[in-house]
């Protein structure tokens, strides 16, 4: 597979509806679910080799560019999946994860971005946001957390803060995984059947359903404002698991393939170190 040839098929462009969207579908890939767990395997190898070289190169101080997975979704459809089957298959030395939650009182006397700058990934690590400042515009329009003239003026501010961590070496893969309500309500249910899944539920899951509608609509009005040349969103179907997984861990190794981290090359004498080794 061509992992740009994903960035294509998945990235909203003009024009886009999330409506359009069927959550079912499987856009760029041909293969089956089998198929797709082998091609996941294989990828791996090849994702972790990618980062590995950038992650060496953090470590001899010659790293100039990182990476950031911005993952957004309604509950349940599939981030934590995410986190473990795809980023979780590379050295967790190179991994930077934010899971941010409401903010605390601190946080609340800055501007929204401020905690979001603070995680930014250093030069030669993924960054990886599971959720992120989006929801200063998703919760935060469909729950009038903000005033409106405030929302407004986030859009721009994301697209601002975004733009100058591109140009710092920060290659942005945005991500919301697309269910359908159908799918998200038969995962709740499986939550509240298994034991094992109790921790997972959260009754203010089912109060968000009740506004399935305006988070859409809100998603929509996201795609459509801060959808840029640096920092494109890509919407993947996800009621499928395993091609969610598979595409997302496409888009992340063409920005790894983009950067091209080369492994660095040694400051002392190899030769001589070999002679020295030997002996000892």
């Amino acid at each position: 597979m061509n992992a740009h040839a994903w960035t294509t098929t998945l990235q909203v462009g003009d024009g886009f509806r999330l409506a359009d969207v069927d959550p079912e579908a499987t856009p760029g890939y041909t293969g089956g679910k089998s198929r797709g767990a082998k091609d996941l395997a294989a990828g791996l190898e090849t994702l972790g080799e990618y980062q590995e070289r950038l992650f060496a190169q953090s470590r001899t101080g010659t790293a100039t560019d990182a990476v950031l997975l911005v993952l957004q979704a309604m509950d349940s459809a599939g981030k934590g999946g995410i986190v473990r089957h795809v980023v979780g298959g590379v050295d967790p030395q190179g991994v930077s994860l934010t899971a941010f939650k409401a903010p605390t009182a601190e946080e609340r006397e800055h501007d929204f971005l401020w905690r979001i700058e603070k995680r930014l990934p250093e030069p030669g690590f993924i960054g990886v946001f599971d959720r992120s400042h989006y929801e200063d515009v998703l919760i935060g329009r469909v729950r009038a957390l903000a005033a409106p003239e405030e929302i407004e003026r986030r859009y721009d501010a994301i697209n601002d803060f975004e733009e100058r961590a591109a140009a710092s070496g920060i290659r942005i893969v945005k991500v919301m995984l697309h269910i359908s309500r159908d799918e998200q309500k038969a995962r709740l249910m499986e939550r509240l059947d298994r034991a094992d899944k109790h921790w997972k539920y959260n009754p203010g899951d089912v109060d968000e359903r009740l506004r399935w509608d305006d988070y859409m609509a809100a998603y929509q009005t996201v795609f459509e404002r801060t959808s840029t040349e640096v920092a494109p969103w890509h919407v993947i179907p996800a009621n499928r698991k395993w091609y969610a997984r598979l595409a997302v861990q496409e888009l992340l190794l063409g920005a790894l393939q983009d950067i091209d981290p080369q492994w660095p090359k040694a400051d002392f004498d190899v030769e001589a170190e070999k002679k020295r080794l030997a002996a000892s």
